[in-house]
């Protein structure tokens, strides 16, 4: 089994920038991929960010060269550093992790952009 805990979400201007955590423990093995996925209010869960293991990260179009995903291994943790925020990237955001024992969700973080 494994525990995703999100946190670094908040209330932010837009143009200004959060860092996400997710911090990662329990059974980790063999993960095929992870990443960071975000729900707004009345809409789908969509993928922001993600890598296989050994691969490129891809990002959602909306959020290239602005937010950027990366993680401390020694750590088990996963960031998502954002920069630029706007309005519409109002949403609740969750860490997710694919491994060959299941897949795993944290409880998501919730992040506003306004003024």
């Amino acid at each position: 089994q494994v525990q995703l805990v999100e946190s670094g979400g908040g209330l932010v201007q837009p143009g200004g920038s959060l860092r996400l955590s997710c911090a990662a423990s329990g059974s980790i093995s063999a993960i095929n991929n992870m990443g960071w996925y975000r729900q707004a209010p009345g809409q789908q869960r969509e993928l922001v960010a993600a890598t296989a293991i050994g691969g490129m990260t891809m990002y959602a179009d909306s959020v290239k060269g602005r937010f950027t995903f990366s993680r401390d291994s020694a750590k088990n943790t996963l960031y998502l550093q954002m920069d630029s925020l706007k309005p519409e990237d109002t949403a609740d955001y969750y860490c997710h992790m694919d491994t060959v024992r299941g897949e795993y969700w944290g409880q998501g973080t919730q992040v506003t952009v306004s003024s």
